[in-house]
């Protein structure tokens, strides 16, 4: 008992958590959602205020009075509220957009600078869930859930007042369902939170094997495994279908108690009112009418409707803590070591020592030395699985060495530990296809944005790539598809070279680069960078024994011992 109490409270203290990080977010649109609670509290209070106005027109009816006024006012209340609502709605929309792209554009700036090691741990169709879904569960929950439940609380007390005013027993009667919503909220915000993060895990499997199989798509078609994919599509949607009902029965169960309790209430107003009409029929001195008896069946359902709403709400707030957690996992990861150490942008080189590193308890490297000097063109060779690539992105500080150093340093005898302002002065072209879908300028110019047309042509030609470029119908605008779709590999590997070119950056790592090319293309591309001026100081990864005559020097890697 005292092990469940103290689980509950471990559990209330981190939702309050979540509170607080939703609120930091949350602080910078503080007066439109003030705005909204606003509107939405006097849209409730003028809807009560219609049912004393009905009451007075049915009175006034019975005994005979003038009514046209009095419709007039319920007919301009009436119109009043929809412009109201309509308003309100628009501000909601506007608001719902800015604020969910606030909260993504936080999480994806948070991603870009966090530790790559870190966010690589993710799988990107999950990154994407928390990116799209999480992150409009926690907008639409602040720009639309937060503002109903103020708006609810309102019309309850509201409603509470005028009900009492005109017959306290049957106001108190009314709240007394208020309990059994408290109770059957508390049980079912601890079911639902469960569920809802269930559904939000599934949805991240299900989406993320989508994107994976699609972006390996001809892996599939080769083994023949259509049918295999499709299945396993299947399985993770009936995993999904599966939380999701659960989630769904348990929503839809609490919601019908709540209704069958509000119904309950109803009859007692209906069989009160009832019995308090058939008295005043045989006592003159009643003051009771069939306007009483209006307001009474009118207020009674408005006051069991907000509280019938704020437990309907309950899933959502869940969804929101929910959501919220997740991604606020993400804002949780560790920004990337970025050291103030300025050095002069030029004729860089590096010097790696007793560097040792390994993804497990297995070291890869292993008191590495190596010294790369400012111009130098180095090739580093080994069997596959040595950890050159590793190495590269240590020294690219997209990794973090388990000892050792990494300096780059230049001829004014300047240094800098490295990390990620490294990559000012560092030019990098990975294994495989990493062009965007766009136009080849545009793949171009993300290595240095704002190049002009020169520097757009001279780095295409460095990279052997401008003459086929030109040949393209559309030239520099000839649109791609995700991964270079519409060029050959070789083609989309010398715009990826011609990217890093443009940025002219001191230090060039060409990673398996010229993988994809033909010999003869492959040595021109090197004797272009060779003929750079500047000449960068330039770090190959490569098979091919031809490139090696290009190279100053090779650094083979081996096995550690």
């Amino acid at each position: 008992m005292f092990k469940t109490i103290k689980n509950y409270f471990r559990k209330l203290k981190g939702s309050s958590g979540y509170a607080r990080w939703l609120m930091h977010y949350t602080k910078p649109f503080l007066p439109r959602i003030l705005l909204l609670m606003g509107l939405q509290a006097l849209t409730s209070g003028i809807s009560v205020y219609t049912a004393v106005i009905g009451k007075d027109i049915i009175d006034s009816a019975t005994i005979g009075g003038p009514i046209a006024l009095k419709i007039a006012l319920y007919i301009g209340v009436i119109v009043v509220i929809q412009i109201i609502g309509i308003i309100t709605s628009l501000i909601a929309v506007m608001f719902n957009e800015r604020f969910s792209f606030g909260i993504r554009k936080q999480v994806y700036d948070k991603i870009l600078n966090s530790s790559y090691s870190k966010v690589q741990a993710y799988h990107t169709g999950d990154l994407m869930t928390r990116f799209t879904s999480d992150c409009g569960n926690i907008a639409s929950g602040i720009s639309s859930t937060l503002p109903s439940i103020i708006s609810l609380l309102v019309e309850f007390i509201i409603t509470f007042a005028v009900l009492f005013y005109y017959e306290p027993f049957l106001a108190l009667s009314a709240v007394i369902i208020a309990p059994v919503g408290g109770l059957l909220s508390f049980w079912l915000g601890r079911k639902m939170k469960r569920l809802t993060t269930k559904v939000q895990e599934t949805e991240s499997e299900y989406r993320s094997y989508i994107q994976e199989s699609l972006s390996n798509i001809l892996i599939l078609k080769t083994f023949r495994a259509e049918e295999y994919a499709s299945e396993e599509l299947e399985r993770l949607k009936n995993e999904r279908f599966h939380w999701v009902l659960k989630k769904s029965r348990m929503s839809l169960f609490a919601s019908s108690i709540m209704s069958f309790a509000f119904q309950g209430g109803y009859i007692l107003a209906f069989a009160w009112g009832s019995k308090k009409l058939a008295l005043a029929a045989t006592d003159p001195t009643s003051t009771f009418t069939y306007g009483t008896m209006s307001v009474f069946l009118t207020l009674v359902n408005r006051i069991q409707s907000p509280i019938l709403g704020l437990a309907n709400t309950i899933p959502s707030v869940v969804s929101v803590l929910a959501s919220a957690g997740r991604v606020m996992e993400l804002q949780e990861l560790p920004l990337e070591k970025k050291l103030d150490e300025p050095i002069t942008n030029e004729n860089i080189g590096v010097e790696i020592k007793d560097l040792s590193f390994g993804y497990t308890d297995e070291l890869i490297l292993k008191n590495t030395d190596i010294n790369i000097k400012p111009n130098e063109f180095v090739a580093i060779v080994g069997e596959s699985g040595i950890g050159k690539t590793t190495l590269i992105r240590l020294i690219m500080s997209f990794l973090q060495s388990g000892s050792g150093t990494i300096d780059f340093y230049n001829a004014l005898g300047e240094h800098q530990t490295s990390n990620a302002n490294s990559r000012e002065f560092l030019s990098y072209v990975p294994q495989g296809n990493t062009l965007f879908s766009g136009t080849i300028r545009k793949n171009v110019l993300m290595g240095k944005q704002g190049a002009t047309e020169e520097e757009i042509i001279e780095a295409l030609k460095a990279a052997s790539a401008y003459q086929f470029v030109c040949d393209l119908p559309d030239g520099l605008d000839t649109v791609i598809g995700e991964r270079g779709y519409g060029i050959s590999e070789g083609q989309a590997q010398r715009i990826s070279i011609a990217r890093a070119l443009i940025k002219k950056a001191p230090f060039l790592i060409l990673d398996e680069a010229t993988s994809s090319l033909d010999e003869k293309t492959e040595l021109a591309v090197l004797q272009g960078i060779r003929n750079l001026s500047p000449r960068p100081t330039c770090l190959l990864i490569t098979h091919r024994r031809s490139v090696l005559s290009y190279c100053d020097r090779e650094i083979k890697l081996e096995r550690p011992e």
